[in-house]
């Protein structure tokens, strides 16, 4: 099985967007450099960046994401974002009507099912959990194998926590990774067992 690995961007004060949904300047450090970093060329990031996000991204097989974030970006149009295989959304309602069943989106109820059904489509490659209340649900229930943080220079004040609701103590080993780039320093820790 592969790793289940909870990542976003984030604040410095720990929120992913802000109430209305809105990420502000926390993906600045995603077209603040001049290394393409997808193949569209959008996306362009400093060497650092590159070099540290680049592998990462080749590794992931499936992200888990809820509905909410599903709504709010019209399911990606039905294709995954950033060239991943397949995505897994935490829901309690079912798929949307007209929704294109060929599409590699899964529909699950539940944190356990979600990560259970990722983990079958991803076989040995990583299992991406999106930051926010699902990924602090995935986290609480101990199905997080590490955490990777892109920090960026900002800070939002109030919004939507990286960790969403989670309010019980939950403990990371020391950063193993910390890279520096333009705009943001990425960061990972493994959960402590």
């Amino acid at each position: 099985m592969g790793r289940v690995v909870m990542n976003a961007s984030v604040s410095v004060d720990g929120f992913v967007a802000a109430g209305n949904d809105d990420p502000g300047p926390l993906f600045e450090w995603l077209v603040s450099g001049d290394v393409p970093l997808d193949d569209g060329g959008v996306l362009k990031v400093s060497q650092a960046s590159y070099d540290h996000i680049r592998p990462y991204w080749d590794q992931v097989g499936v992200t888990i994401a809820g509905r909410h974030v599903f709504d709010i970006t019209d399911g990606w149009d039905g294709t995954p974002p950033g060239g991943i295989d397949h995505v897994v959304v935490v829901t309690h309602r079912p798929q949307p009507e007209g929704w294109d069943p060929e599409a590699p989106f899964h529909f699950v109820d539940g944190i356990e099912a979600a990560v259970a059904k990722a983990q079958e489509l991803a076989g040995n490659r990583i299992v991406e959990v999106a930051a926010g209340d699902v990924g602090g649900q995935t986290l609480a229930a101990g199905l997080v194998d590490e955490v990777r943080m892109d920090v960026a220079p900002v800070v939002l004040g109030s919004g939507k926590r990286y960790f969403g609701s989670v309010d019980g103590l939950h403990l990371l080993e020391d950063p193993d990774l910390v890279v520096q780039g333009d705009r943001v320093l990425h960061l990972r820790y493994r959960v402590r067992r």
